[in-house]
């Protein structure tokens, strides 16, 4: 036993650094094992913010691209807006030389017209409620007699009219003493800006 005292002495100033050593080392690890585990843990979050940004990013753009495109198409099919060279008229004015090109395609398909009724700047047009400061709006009722070819070359032409216009309605009844002929009630809205 004794050599184990004497051992124990000699050695005690060693033991006590070991010691003292070890219950550091305990603390170190005991505040490092946390910082350790939360730097970890920031580096998974990392890792998955970028790839869900990348996620995003690829999405953002394939928005991005499907808008341009539909806004591409959009101007290639969109009509512009008629535009008078004057300014400051009032609507039946602007809209007069858009009401007269009508006219010409109804003339000029042999179309005969019963009736045109005519309401400038229309309370329930979108258009008049949402911006009534930049455009004009006449909406047209007319009433025509026409045969079903004269009546499709007339739609087609007026598909293909240069300005922007709105179709909003339209009846057809075969006229009773001769069905090769149509009785027409159309509705037609025309627009101009200011």
């Amino acid at each position: 036993m004794q050599e184990i005292e004497v051992y124990f002495r000699k050695f005690k100033s060693i033991i006590m650094i070991l010691l003292l050593t070890l219950v550091i080392f305990g603390v170190i690890i005991s505040r490092v094992v946390p910082i350790v585990t939360n730097i970890y843990k920031i580096s998974s979050d990392y890792s998955a913010a970028v790839t869900s940004l990348a996620d995003k990013e690829r999405t953002l753009q394939n928005l991005k691209d499907k808008t341009a495109k539909a806004e591409a198409e959009s101007k290639n099919t969109a009509k512009p807006f008629y535009k008078p060279i004057e300014q400051g008229m009032d609507t039946e004015s602007v809209i007069a030389n858009e009401f007269a090109e009508i006219l010409t395609l109804i003339r000029g398909n042999a179309i005969k017209t019963r009736s045109i009724k005519y309401e400038y700047d229309p309370k329930d047009d979108n258009f008049v409620k949402n911006v009534p400061d930049k455009y004009n709006v006449a909406k047209l009722d007319i009433e025509m007699i026409a045969t079903y070819k004269d009546f499709e070359r007339f739609l087609k032409e007026l598909y293909k009219h240069e300005h922007f216009l709105d179709i909003s309605s339209f009846e057809i009844v075969p006229y009773q003493k001769d069905k090769k002929i149509l009785i027409i009630k159309f509705q037609l809205k025309l627009y101009a800006q200011k």
